[in-house]
């Protein structure tokens, strides 16, 4: 079993598709699909400011074991800049694209990020959520999501996926090097969006990068400066991704579900109050985003009790839960995927 939560078999005619446009008429009426262009502005305003001085500072305190509290300073910065950039690749900002994708392309060029292959992989994502052959979130070499997975592994992934619940949040310390390694694989792949201008902007990223840390540390200091800052940004990455969908149903190659109960089965949102908003980005209402990508992140709150009760009123199990007890789900799913492995050593 790899799921708690059961879904319709494949080959079951398809369920009624007219339920998202009802939703989607509604959500239209109470205008939360608008831009919220002030939002946008003081929010984007806010993190430059704080990026910005936070370097200043940086330059400021100079030779100190003290950089590593600006350490995690940055990386709560790098994770909150991405934010930006990922309501952007959903066209939650602007109404043109173009706009969009410029404060994308440069908000990654900030934390080197490759906009062009978040964009690829996000996009792939949405279309088929927790899909276990077309998700590209589910496709991680060292997890299993499901058991199929984990009996296709060998070798020293095998014994990973094992012990797959204890390692996640270790594993996900290494998270900021793979956003930065899938983003350096992107500049030798062809058609990607701005691959010219994003080749630019990452290498300005890890040249002035690396020059400010080594010219104002002491080698010993660097390193453990690069190793902290990087390892709590891809731990903040991770935890903020991981609650929206893993632990919650995966679906297989004919799965009959239509848009609306695809995207609701499959996700879940983080109960909390705007410091969870704040600290999840607006990732915590995964549900309502996952409807409505475009909608403006502020509005997601405003959404949720309508998705809520619409879904209450079809029958659609609509899972919430609390910040630590979403965690509780993730370890869960992971250790009940992985049992068939240890079982098969006893």
């Amino acid at each position: 079993m790899t799921s708690r939560y059961a879904l319709p078999a494949a080959g079951l005619p398809p369920l009624p598709s007219h339920d998202y446009a009802e939703l989607s008429r509604v959500i239209r009426g109470a205008g939360l699909l608008r831009r919220r262009y002030g939002y946008y502005a003081v929010r984007i305003s806010l993190n430059i400011l704080a990026f910005a001085g936070g370097w200043v500072g940086f330059v400021y305190l100079g030779n100190s074991w003290w950089q590593l509290f600006l350490a995690a300073f940055f990386a709560v910065m790098f994770a909150q800049l991405s934010f930006i950039g990922h309501d952007a690749g959903h066209r939650q900002i602007f109404r043109n694209q173009q706009i969009n994708n410029l404060v994308g392309v440069c908000h990654g060029g900030l934390v080197g990020l490759s906009y062009g292959w978040w964009i690829d992989q996000h996009n792939r994502h949405h279309a088929n959520p927790n899909h276990e052959v077309d998700d590209p979130d589910l496709d991680i070499q060292v997890l299993a999501f499901t058991e199929g997975q984990g009996h296709a592994k060998r070798g020293f992934l095998r014994w990973m996926a094992k012990h797959q619940a204890l390692l996640f949040f270790p594993l996900l310390l290494l998270e900021g090097l793979s956003l930065h390694a899938s983003s350096v694989r992107t500049l030798y792949r062809k058609g990607l969006w701005a691959n010219k201008v994003e080749a630019g902007l990452l290498a300005g990223h890890f040249a002035g990068y690396f020059a400010a840390v080594f010219l104002v540390l002491s080698p010993l200091t660097a390193v453990v400066f690069i190793v902290v800052h990087q390892c709590l940004w891809g731990l903040y990455m991770g935890c903020s991704f991981a609650p929206g969908h893993k632990g919650m149903a995966v679906l297989s190659k004919g799965h009959s579900l239509d848009f609306l109960r695809k995207q609701v089965l499959t996700s879940r949102n983080v109960r909390g109050g705007r410091w969870v908003d704040f600290v999840l980005g607006g990732l915590n209402y995964q549900i309502e985003h996952h409807l409505f990508p475009n909608m403006p992140r502020p509005n997601l709150r405003r959404a949720q009790p309508i998705v809520r009760d619409y879904c209450a009123a079809l029958g659609i199990e609509y899972v919430d839960c609390g910040f630590l007890q979403t965690y509780g789900h993730v370890l869960s799913h992971l250790h009940a995927v992985s049992a068939p492995l240890r079982a098969a050593n006893r």
